[in-house]
């Protein structure tokens, strides 16, 4: 059998053939890309246009499918939180779809909170949601929001059906976790009409038929880009737990079926997530957050040119042992995960006469690794689940120097996945699931077999003093620009 995974980037979208004959690894026939770099007409706005995203996927979709003659099944996985409101009429959208980085909402935000008391974040949808039905007088009965998935659905349905899964709806800010449902009074203190919100279905199970596509597949799994990752990866028992490294990263932890008190950011730093839903059954999890990750490498690669490419990094950084006490905190962006402090800022200590490039591509691959570490640490201070591997996917999961400082970081194996996007992989085992083509989760978990393992190799009391040394470095990171580090979403 042949699955069609749909995977929506934040500057690309792909489209891949996976053929699963009844195996729960998968293997990809047939890969497809395309740019789809969002617009940013100002600083801080981030746009794009959602018909030329549909069009674009279905044509590629069909292109895929045409080569490969057929399709059972069809997975759609995508960036999270990025908004679309449209008309249901004529499937018109009311304005541009806003990224999920866009921070047109950062004062709306603030003001929610300190108004009625709720917490929200200008990267959820709830406000950009609010935000575009203000822009438009069409009357809200006519009215559709959606995220990626959503979107696509409606199109490749031939707007049949309006819907989105659990894993991207409690993102938007409007999930609420104790019912499993949206929240009405979140929607009522935002002035969001309920009828414009779509209908909850399972990650996993028969949605609709895709009819504009050849064939007319199933339209099998909806799911959100971390969480199908997750899948990817094999993680679906609590304490199993994966980091993507791709512009940010992102950590996943499965925590089981007890939701959680509240959708609010935990102690620690961490989130929790619905990781994916079955028979109106719901998984959680926890998520971390590193603004930056890969954005660094681009940095040291584009910006100040101390390296060709970023898979020469490693070559450079091997020239060096050790950084001989340079170190760097990759907080281009502000530092997410434990901290939440937006006005951190990129900091490179311990420079000396004798700092040569290599020691300086060096720090900032390990400096990566230090906050993968961090990320592990809340998120496991956040469950209360001990974590004893991390999986890792994306562009650094390929950059040994990299992958060696996180296990060293971590102090435990970092397993490699075989999939440097287990994203599109895990979208395809979800379709594949749905269609019985695989019979259970736990075979999806038992298929998992890392690339390779990468064990610590560093002493633990030298592993300590470097934790300490980059926890006073992270402090004088902050604080940097005291007008967004006081920020507070």
């Amino acid at each position: 059998m042949t699955v069609l995974a749909i995977d929506v980037g934040t500057s690309s979208f792909r489209v891949a053939a996976v053929s699963t004959d009844h195996s729960a690894n998968g293997t990809v026939l047939l890969l497809k890309q395309r740019s789809f770099a969002p617009t940013t007409p100002s600083p801080g706005l981030v746009e794009f246009d959602p018909i030329a995203l549909a069009d674009g996927v279905r044509a590629l979709a069909t292109e895929v499918i045409e080569t490969v003659g057929s399709v059972s099944a069809v997975a759609i996985t995508n960036q999270r939180a990025s908004t679309i409101v449209w008309d249901r009429r004529d499937g018109r959208p009311v304005g541009p779809g806003l990224g999920w980085q866009d921070l047109r909402t950062v004062f709306d935000c603030i003001m929610a909170k300190a108004t009625h008391g709720i917490a929200l974040a200008p990267n959820q949808s709830a406000t950009k949601i609010a935000w575009l039905l203000a822009q438009t007088t069409i009357d809200p009965m006519h009215l559709c929001f959606g995220t990626i998935d959503s979107w696509l659905a409606w199109n490749l349905s031939g707007g049949a059906v309006h819907v989105t899964d659990h894993s991207n709806a409690a993102i938007t800010g409007l999930f609420d976790p104790s019912t499993g449902s949206w929240s009405s009074d979140y929607c009522n203190l935002l002035g969001i009409p309920m009828s414009v919100l779509p209908s909850l279905v399972d990650t996993y199970g028969s949605v609709a038929t895709a009819d504009a596509l050849p064939g007319r597949p199933v339209l099998a799994a909806l799911v959100g880009d971390q969480q199908a990752s997750l899948i990817g990866q094999g993680c679906v028992h609590p304490g199993q737990a994966k980091i993507t490294f791709g512009t940010g990263g992102m950590l996943d932890v499965c925590t089981g079926t007890n939701p959680p008190a509240a959708a609010v950011r935990n102690h620690h730093g961490t989130f929790p997530i619905v990781t994916r839903s079955s028979g109106n059954s719901l998984s959680w999890g926890a998520e971390g957050v590193m603004l930056s990750a890969g954005s660094n490498v681009q940095w040291l690669v584009e910006d100040m040119q101390l390296a060709p490419s970023p898979a020469e990094t490693h070559q450079i950084a091997d020239q060096c042992h050790t950084s001989e006490g340079v170190v760097y905190v990759p907080a281009l962006l502000g530092l997410g995960t434990p901290q939440w402090d937006y006005g951190a800022r990129g900091t490179l200590l311990g420079v000396t006469r004798g700092t040569t490039r290599s020691h300086i591509v060096r720090a900032v691959l390990e400096g990566v690794g230090h906050r993968g570490a961090d990320l592990v640490d809340a998120a496991q201070a956040d469950t209360g689940l001990h974590i004893e591997t991390i999986r890792v996917d994306g562009g650094m999961s390929q950059n040994p120097t990299f992958v060696q400082a996180l296990a060293n970081a971590c102090g435990r194996p970092v397993e490699i996945s075989p999939h440097v996007e287990a994203t599109t992989i895990g979208a395809a085992r979800l379709a594949a699931l749905a269609v019985d083509e695989i019979d259970s989760l736990d075979d999806i978990a038992s298929s998992f077999v890392p690339s390779h393992i990468v064990e610590p190799n560093l002493e633990s009391t030298a592993r300590l003093s470097d934790r300490q040394r980059w926890e006073q470095a992270c402090q004088r990171s902050q604080g940097w620009i005291p007008d967004l580090s006081a920020l507070d979403f």
